[in-house]
């Protein structure tokens, strides 16, 4: 399997999420995992792979360049532009702002949750992340 191919101007929050808002630290393309990176206290890509970076607080619902703002849904029904499978969980993936199906999370990568496909087209995003690298 691979990452979702997300198309960024089919992104769209539903009515039940909540949502939030930011600077972004980098460019970030909608449908992306983010994270709000302590130190600078800008929003900025989630990666698997990363130091510091293995941490998911959102999904942006919008492009940004540095220093512009973001908006993320945090939790809820996101139409995510890209095709799931129900009742399938997916994961940050290796890839910064890369999301995953379970079966290619490998040795090394902690286990976050981003949420399971309600249908095949929308993801209900309820991050988890219980601290355990595989």
């Amino acid at each position: 399997m691979a990452d979702l191919t997300i198309t960024a101007a089919n992104v769209v929050a539903n009515s039940n999420a909540t949502r939030d808002i930011g600077t972004a630290g980098e460019t970030i393309v909608a449908g992306k995992p983010i994270f709000l990176n302590a130190a600078t206290s800008k929003w900025m890509l989630s990666d698997n792979n990363g130091t510091g970076t293995r941490q998911v607080h959102g999904i942006a619902l919008n492009g940004a360049s540095l220093n512009q703002p973001v908006s993320m849904i945090k939790s809820g029904d996101l139409t995510v532009g890209s095709v799931l499978t129900a009742g399938t969980d997916y994961w940050l993936s290796a890839t910064a702002g890369g999301i995953c199906p379970r079966a290619d999370l490998a040795t090394g990568m902690d286990t976050i949750q981003i949420g399971v496909a309600k249908s095949a087209t929308v993801l209900t995003v309820a991050v988890q992340d219980p601290g355990v690298t595989l």
